[in-house]
């Protein structure tokens, strides 16, 4: 069975009514990125950092998976397939995809500010004075402006095994999720989906460029290969 391996950013759950902070000229909902999504906004102000991100878990609580997300799913009955996003949100999970891999965190799960392998799932808000089993301040589990991004590798690793690669919904400008690419074996072919495609056709030998979105672009490309296993 061949593998695939789906690349995925915030364009494709923009089209769930998730918005971007890279959208709105570096503000997430109105705040400075650095504000609440860093360690040093965190030790400031923790109470807005947490409040910013129960408002983002009530959000995610009211959409839903779109076709691109769906239509992902479907690769899983004729290839093996493995999902790296950079999103926070859990709308590949609840679309049906069973391998996915958030290389940004998740913003259903907390952890303990003490050690990070504390790892609990969330959904409610949550606050200054909730903790972890050992005792200490819970945060959300997300990768924050300036932290280490500790699944990168393992990513990189599942990319150098593709034998296709989707890369949907992110302009793969940002380190180091965008140095991903650079994994992707020869013989690769890889497409890219995106309404305002970052990359030429000539960059890769194997590049299929899509402008579209991605409710729009993903479906057609998920028809067209598992209309080549049959």
């Amino acid at each position: 069975m061949k593998r695939i391996v789906v690349l995925t950013g915030a364009g494709v759950s923009a089209e769930s009514g998730i918005k971007t902070f890279r959208d709105a000229g570096g503000l997430w909902e109105g705040h400075d990125v650095m504000e609440v999504a860093s360690p040093q906004g965190f030790a400031r102000n923790p109470e807005l950092v947490l409040e910013f991100y129960n408002q983002r878990r009530k959000q995610l609580l009211t959409v839903e998976p779109n076709p691109a997300h769906k239509a992902l799913v479907r690769l899983e009955a004729s290839y093996d397939t493995q999902i790296i996003t950079q999103n926070i949100d859990d709308l590949h999970e609840r679309a049906g995809s069973s391998q996915v891999l958030h290389l940004h965190g998740e913003l259903f799960k907390v952890r303990s500010t003490r050690n990070e392998h504390t790892v609990m799932d969330w959904k409610k808000d949550l606050h200054l004075g909730d903790l972890c089993p050992e005792g200490y301040q819970l945060r959300p589990h997300i990768v924050w402006f300036g932290e280490m991004v500790p699944l990168l590798e393992t990513a990189a690793q599942q990319v150098q095994c593709a034998d296709i690669i989707l890369i949907i919904g992110t302009s793969m400008q940002v380190y180091p999720a965008a140095g991903l690419i650079d994994y992707a074996p020869r013989h690769a072919a890889i497409y890219f989906i995106d309404p305002k495609p970052s990359v030429s056709q000539q960059a890769y030998a194997n590049l299929t460029v899509i402008p579209e979105t991605a409710a729009r672009g993903v479906p057609t490309v998920v028809e067209n290969l598992l209309h080549e296993v049959y």
